[in-house]
């Protein structure tokens, strides 16, 4: 099984991203865009995992216990930046909740031999990412043209904000790929205090 832990979004805000990302689609119609129903705060992505060490996985993250945060939905960008786009996402205002919150699942999945995580921990959503294989081998600056139409029409948008919302709970999720993009199924839900 593919696995990771995440929070889920708000329906309310899921319906102002997906009205958002229906507006910008034709700007970027080489992009392979997110489907909103799978729209995820990811905390820790744990990869290929037989259903036996998804039970002990489940086990673990019972053991982390983290405050309920405030998560607010606002301004967007690209992964790794600009001229080298390769994801376009939308930001995350949080407290320093959240980051305690993914270095708690982190811990917890590293008790269980999952590779700590090698990167600051930088919520957002992922709405799409540049496909083909141009995108997958691009290294450094080269400028990637996938993206480029779309970000000549957010310049002129101010910037935008789909609200606020306190998760009381985080999930972990299995990832099944399918044609025109992963489906993700909850397998366990975890209390947020």
């Amino acid at each position: 099984m593919r696995i990771f832990v995440a929070l889920d979004t708000d329906d309310s805000i899921r319906d102002r991203i997906s009205r958002f990302m229906d507006g910008l689609r034709g700007f970027a119609p080489d992009a392979r865009w997110v489907r909103p129903e799978s729209l995820h705060v990811t905390l820790k992505f744990v990869g290929e995992k037989p259903s036996e060490f998804v039970e002990r996985v489940k086990q673990a993250l019972l053991s982390v216990h983290a405050e309920a945060i405030d998560l607010s939905f606002r301004g967007y960008g690209f992964f790794p930046g600009p001229k080298a786009a390769r994801v376009f996402w939308i930001g995350i205002e949080a407290g320093p909740q959240l980051a305690t919150l993914a270095k708690a699942v982190d811990d917890a999945s590293f008790a269980l031999g999952i590779p700590k995580e090698e990167h600051a921990f930088s919520p957002h959503l992922t709405l799409a990412r540049a496909g083909g294989r141009l995108a997958q081998k691009q290294q450094g600056d080269a400028r990637n043209k996938t993206f480029q139409f779309l970000q000549e029409k957010l310049a002129a948008l101010t910037i935008s904000d789909f609200g606020t919302m306190r998760p009381r709970e985080f999930f972990l999720y299995q990832s099944q790929p399918q044609r025109g993009g992963s489906h993700y199924s909850k397998i366990a839900a975890f209390p947020l205090q």
